[in-house]
């Protein structure tokens, strides 16, 4: 079976998954950009019972664009948003994919809110090159 770990930026929070997650997706609503400081969130749901959390949380419940709200769980120490769970979805943990930290973590196969989504973002394949200056 397989098992991930997610953690804050200082490690203090962090997350056991156990198995695969029943859905792995990004978000383009007005809040995730918010929360995440980017122009999506993405996040990977799991069963609450095939998760173990270890760590102090400080929490924070707000209302998404769909109306319903969810209590985001973060780290007291560095401040980073590692897992929520959605009011409206008992039994379930949402993960923020990139605290995980794994470049072979699985990609999102569903894409909520896309009329949010900003004008400029560009697919993956279509990023130019890195360039140095």
């Amino acid at each position: 079976m397989t098992k991930r770990t997610a953690a804050c930026s200082c490690g203090q929070l962090h997350l056991a998954c156990n198995g695969e997650p029943v859905r792995i997706s990004i978000c383009h609503c007005l809040e995730c950009q918010k929360r995440t400081g980017s122009i999506f969130g993405a996040q990977a749901r799991y069963p609450r019972e095939q998760v173990t959390i270890e760590g102090d949380s400080s929490q924070w419940t707000r209302r998404g664009d769909s109306g319903e709200s969810a209590t985001f769980h973060f780290c007291p120490t560095c401040g980073a948003t590692v897992y929520w769970e959605p009011n409206a979805m008992p039994g379930f943990v949402s993960v923020a994919v990139g605290a995980f930290a794994d470049p072979d973590f699985p990609p999102p196969y569903v894409s909520v809110y896309e009329e949010r989504v900003h004008p400029w973002a560009l697919a993956l394949g279509e990023l130019p090159l890195e360039r140095h200056f």
